[in-house]
């Protein structure tokens, strides 16, 4: 099987693992709009109709009120991600979109994992969150509550190691991604 970003002609059952399909190379698309309503419905619809799965969607504020900023990872595998940023041009409150290239790219995700606690686990609990730089926000006598900044594969190790201990709520937000060095969006 070829390389992520080579120009190797691979079929879709190579491109199969686990009953999934995936190409290697997550797109990170970083999308301007206008702050209106239904704008996000219109985007994640297209991609819908599209047959993409959107693995990750974050939207907020920009430094102008009017604009916001959706972030949405996805895989694109099954059909090219260059037809759906050609049709997300066309919707009229759309104002810029970027494929991210990920080795030029700061993404970080925050996670809020509430995790059984009592006085035997807490302090391998705690030595856990120093280890990854988490942060306690939330002790009670069965419980603590952590919150976790950082890479989607942090987030993940951090969720493996304390899932023993008995994970009882978890909350993350998706990726946000800005682009490395000088330069807009």
């Amino acid at each position: 099987m070829g390389e992520p970003a080579t120009k190797d002609v691979l079929s879709l059952d190579e491109l199969e693992v686990a009953g999934q399909l995936r190409t290697g190379r997550k797109h990170i698309l970083s999308i301007l709009v206008e702050n209106k309503p239904g704008v996000l419905t219109r985007i994640a619809g297209l991609f819908a109709r599209r047959g993409f799965n959107i693995d990750t969607l974050a939207v907020g504020p920009t430094a102008d009120e009017k604009i916001s900023r959706i972030t949405l990872t996805l895989d694109g595998a099954k059909h090219p991600i260059d037809q759906v940023t050609k049709q997300l041009h066309k919707l009229v409150n759309v104002i810029k979109i970027r494929d991210l290239e990920p080795q030029d790219t700061l993404s970080r995700e925050l996670a809020l994992f509430k995790i059984s606690a009592d006085d035997s686990g807490r302090a391998e609990v705690m030595q856990i969150c120093e280890i990854f730089r988490a942060k306690i926000v939330d002790v009670s006598r069965r419980s603590v509550v952590v919150e976790v900044t950082g890479t989607c594969d942090k987030v993940d190790a951090f969720e493996r190691l304390v899932r023993p201990f008995g994970l009882v709520e978890m909350g993350r937000t998706g990726e946000i991604a800005i682009a490395r060095g000088r330069g807009e969006t």
